[in-house]
């Protein structure tokens, strides 16, 4: 093989390769929404909305502490969704919370 046939042939591979990865990005479906009646979810106390949780039930829950502000949600603070660890990469809401709630460090 000529050394000319071998870089385009390693340069073909490359941008196929490229390619490829590209579009499997593009074409992955998003995780699954987390809601409140989900087992692990419903065990955690999880709340769509932070401001609705029981106090009663949560004293220990503040008005700051939502989820995109907690170490467990893998977004953005400004992300209206993001996958949680503890939900199993299930998405959940910035402004929800759950008893879990550990602040960003």
């Amino acid at each position: 093989m000529k050394a000319s046939n071998r870089r385009a042939f390693m340069f073909t591979m490359m941008v196929g390769g490229g390619v490829l990865a590209a579009s499997r990005a593009s074409g992955q479906s998003p995780a699954p929404v987390a809601t409140e009646t989900d087992p692990q979810a419903s065990a955690l106390g999880y709340k769509t909305d932070g401001s609705k949780v029981d106090p009663a039930r949560y004293p220990q829950h503040q008005a700051a502490q939502v989820c995109h502000g907690c170490t467990f949600f893998q977004g953005k603070p400004d992300d209206a969704m993001a996958p949680c660890l503890l939900l199993g990469g299930k998405q959940v809401a910035g402004q929800g919370w759950c008893m879990a709630w550990a602040k960003k460090a």
